[in-house]
């Protein structure tokens, strides 16, 4: 075969895949739009729900038994009208997750409050970055309990020691940890999600939550 031909087709097949992926993707839309648009009844839409969440447990499970959180306070710190605590657990046994917890002033006298769990898109500075910061401000001191994670591989939580002075974090770091979960039949995003589970069996154990309102 010739360079041309080489080229033609090296060029070729990656929009092929590209447009399978669309394709499908077109599909899986327009299949849940026609559902949607069947709802017709409470009945339907509970029906519909059982359905979705048959999908979820198929997709990220089967999930790890809840083991101890292990969690602990490592620092804390005083503020106009909150106190900010940070806090490592255990997701998985030894497994660590970085957290920051925010308690509106006077919580802990007042009685509780309600409590939102925040999680983080992709920032390499994860729960530090400053949009998710103004996040958790405009909560607390409203007087919501707030409680943020890193995600894996951003803020905190580095999984791979630095190459040459290189950081391996972010969607190439979970990339990497994607490919190596897969040889062992495991998916990345049933880590994130139980990340994020686990957080929020942390948030529920704190007195200052009201478990009515979270």
């Amino acid at each position: 075969m010739d360079t041309s031909n080489r080229n033609k087709l090296k060029n070729r097949y990656p929009r092929m895949v590209h447009n399978d992926h669309v394709a499908r993707l077109r599909a899986i839309m327009s299949e849940r739009q026609a559902r949607l648009a069947a709802l017709k009844t409470r009945a339907d839409a509970e029906a519909y729900l059982r359905h979705v969440r048959r999908a979820l447990r198929k997709a990220f499970g089967p999930l790890p038994r809840r083991t101890p959180l292990k969690a602990r306070i490592v620092g804390s710190q005083e503020y106009a009208g909150y106190r900010l605590e940070k806090v490592l657990f255990e997701s998985r046994p030894g497994f660590l997750v970085t957290g920051n917890l925010y308690l509106p002033e006077g919580v802990s006298t007042k009685g509780s409050a309600p409590g939102v769990l925040g999680l983080c898109g992709h920032s390499a500075d994860g729960k530090m970055a400053a949009v998710y910061q103004s996040f958790c401000l405009g909560l607390v001191l409203k007087g919501f309990v707030v409680f943020i994670i890193d995600p894996i591989a951003q803020g905190e939580r580095d999984q791979y020691a630095p190459v040459k002075g290189s950081r391996l974090a972010g969607c190439p770091a979970h990339n990497m940890l994607g490919n190596q979960l897969a040889l062992v039949d495991d998916f990345f995003g049933a880590w994130r999600a139980w990340d994020g589970i686990r957080a929020l069996d942390y948030l529920l154990s704190r007195s200052e939550v009201d478990k009515r309102r979270v």
